[in-house]
């Protein structure tokens, strides 16, 4: 502030015969003049700074935002899972919603360019500001001017004082006040023009600045309101998708194995026409379950490991059919395991 004052000018001649009341109310309102305007063009040289180095920032979020959009969309047209294709959809629906953001965010960066920044740089170095700071520096060289004009003349009466009659003095006396005269009223004008100026100037950076300020949020806000949108619609969707697996009962696992062949038991003998063309081998033998096995039909026969069967048929679907502790049916042939013998113990539960 004082370096301003300093600057700017001050102080009056040390007899009064400078000052006045007018002159000084106008010296001062100028100097506040010069002290608003200058931090208002400071504050909009910030503002245009700080919305630049977030463009750049912007710009390469940008970037990032779009490589993860394309990593997103990649996966969910070249990936599938066995279980579903669940994350591969949304996978796809997260590059799609991802995509529309970063568009959004590349119209803010446009809009705060444009809308911002330009008009604020525009003004900070623009002629209006420029013109009047230079009327005020006039201003102040001539009221100096003055102030020094002022002094010679006090000097000047008191060596006349001193020295009365003096013909000579008196006309250097009279030509000092008149320059004096001339001085001042040439300030009074200058200095009319310049407050003029200068206020006209500080309306307009009160007014531009909020202007581009509501513009900023007014940006910012349409920004994050429409990203908001994008991201609901985006948390409904896999939400949704979420719920539905969640809620679905838990996926049937087919066995790759075709069923058992076909027969029906009378007696004990099954009938040779409706497995013939399945049965690659008939042949008995002794085999052991090497895990168990839950019949599915009154055709498939309940298996527990350890169990002992006497194998009968294998057919060539992967199916054998044979008899365990009494009872007879059809079971997975990988199911077993070929002995050459059975335990003492076991014997009882083969038949």
């Amino acid at each position: 502030m004082e370096a301003i004052r300093k600057q700017f000018g001050g102080g009056y001649g040390a007899d009064g015969a400078f000052a006045d009341e007018a002159e000084a109310q106008q010296h001062s309102k100028l100097e506040k003049l010069y002290i608003s305007t200058r931090a208002a063009k400071h504050f909009q040289r910030d503002i245009v700074r700080g919305v630049e180095g977030y463009i750049v920032t912007g710009s390469k979020q940008v970037e990032i935002g779009n490589k993860l959009c394309e990593d997103g969309k990649k996966y969910g047209t070249e990936n599938t899972c066995t279980s579903g294709s669940t994350l591969s959809k949304a996978a796809l629906s997260f590059a799609k919603a991802r995509s529309l953001m970063e568009k959004e965010r590349v119209n803010l960066l446009k809009a705060l360019g444009t809308q911002v920044a330009e008009p604020l740089r525009a003004m900070v170095m623009g002629a209006p500001l420029e013109d009047a700071r230079h009327l005020a520096q006039r201003y102040d060289r001539m009221r100096q001017e003055a102030e020094a004009q002022a002094i010679e003349v006090s000097k000047r009466q008191m060596k006349l004082r001193e020295a009365s009659g003096n013909g000579d003095m008196i006309s250097r006396l009279e030509a000092a006040e008149t320059k004096l005269q001339e001085l001042k009223s040439n300030m009074g004008v200058l200095g009319k023009e310049a407050v003029a100026a200068m206020t006209a100037v500080e309306a307009q950076q009160q007014r531009l600045t909020l202007q581009r300020l509501i513009a900023l949020v007014e940006s910012e806000r349409n920004y994050h309101q429409r990203v908001l949108q994008n991201l609901d619609q985006l948390e409904r969707e896999m939400v949704s998708e979420r719920q539905r697996i969640e809620g679905a009962p838990p996926p049937v696992v087919e066995s790759s194995m075709p069923p058992p062949p076909a027969y029906e038991e009378v007696n004990g003998i099954f009938m040779r026409n409706t497995v013939a063309e399945l049965v690659e081998t008939v042949e008995y033998f002794l085999a052991e379950a090497i895990q168990s096995y839950r019949a599915e039909s009154d055709t498939e026969l309940n298996l527990a490991a350890g169990d002992y069967i006497v194998v009968r048929k294998v057919s060539n679907n992967g199916w054998a059919e044979g008899e365990c502790r009494g009872k007879a049916g059809w079971f997975p042939y990988d199911y077993i395991e070929k002995r050459e013998r059975v335990l003492a113990s076991k014997v009882g539960q083969v038949f």
